[in-house]
């Protein structure tokens, strides 16, 4: 993750729910080049399919029923100079992939309701706790935009699988819990065993 950081190739971040994705992107925006960005994370499994092509591109004022009258702008302009999160990208729906594969070759978005097109400077670090391998198989996800996805991909195993590091979160977060409560709690021979 810290070597990929200095690149700006796209990420796509693999692994259960609770891994850690959501920190390792955290991780690779703070020692990119584009740290003074904003970083914007989006759960695209919390956006209903129906409004996931607003979210990301914006819309113009009067775009569909309900609409701000302003306008508004998407998480890729938001995220502009900077690094977009997409995390649980295996639940974007097909419709709305082929809009994300067009901005992942040009760069570019035309927000709903729009005619012109916008140039966006962001970096795209993906994750899934799905087998998306098998979603391209069964054409749940596009093959194109996978492949434009896995530039990189970085699988991070589980805590059952790296079971030398339980002991130095142990104490990381007893450590944090004693600082924030203000107590002096330490752990028995036997319960660390």
């Amino acid at each position: 993750a810290l070597r990929v950081a200095q690149v700006d190739s796209t990420v796509l971040l693999l692994g259960e729910s609770g891994v850690g994705k959501g920190m390792i992107a955290k991780l690779i925006h703070k020692h990119s080049d584009r740290s003074n960005g904003p970083f914007i994370r989006v759960d695209c499994a919390g956006i209903p399919d129906t409004l996931i092509e607003s979210e990301l591109f914006g819309y113009e004022r009067g775009a569909f029923t309900g609409a701000k009258t302003e306008g508004k702008p998407g998480f890729l302009e938001l995220a502009n100079k900077g690094t977009l999160f997409l995390d649980e990208i295996g639940e974007i729906p097909l419709t709305s992939q082929s809009k994300l594969l067009r901005f992942l070759e040009d760069h570019e978005i035309i927000r709903v309701g729009g005619t012109e097109p916008k140039e966006i400077d962001v970096r795209i670090v993906a994750a899934t706790n799905k087998k998306i391998e098998e979603m391209v198989a069964s054409k749940n996800f596009r093959e194109d935009l996978y492949y434009r996805l896995n530039v990189v991909p970085i699988y991070i195993p589980s805590l059952r699988e790296r079971r030398d590091d339980i002991l130095p979160l142990i104490y990381h977060f007893l450590e944090k819990f004693n600082k924030t409560y203000r107590k002096e709690k330490v752990l028995s021979p036997e319960a660390i065993d």
